[in-house]
């Protein structure tokens, strides 16, 4: 299983040369997470980008996947996490649903670079 961070589907969005190298990753939608937080910071960025009726097209897309829930769990564990690894708040919960998920959080975020259970790469400048 894999969980696509905010910034990966942004890429795949907007096209970018890293965005086609992450999208071969929608190919088996049944192994691709969605955490709800992603699902709320896609929509803020597409509302700010393109407005509400390509905002809702967007988030439509992402129940391709399997949408996963921050429950009390995860919540705890995001904590810990967040004071662990100095992570944001947004941030620690998408981690610690992957984790929670026993999932691969992929991610071109450097805020979770060395992490384990992450998939990190570099955005292309």
């Amino acid at each position: 299983m894999k969980l696509l961070d905010t910034c990966v589907w942004i890429e795949i969005i907007l096209g970018s040369p890293l965005g086609v190298q992450f999208n071969r990753l929608l190919s088996d939608k049944q192994n691709v997470l969605i955490s709800s937080v992603v699902q709320f910071e896609l929509r803020r960025w597409a509302l700010r980008e393109y407005g509400a009726a390509r905002a809702n097209n967007i988030v439509l897309a992402l129940r391709e996947g399997v949408v996963v829930q921050t429950g009390e769990r995860v919540a705890f564990l995001a904590a810990d996490l967040a004071r662990a690894h100095k992570l944001h708040a947004l941030d620690a919960l998408i981690y610690a649903t992957a984790l929670e998920h026993d999932a691969e959080l992929v991610t071109c975020d450097a805020h979770f670079k060395d992490l384990p259970q992450v998939d990190y790469t570099a955005k292309i400048k």
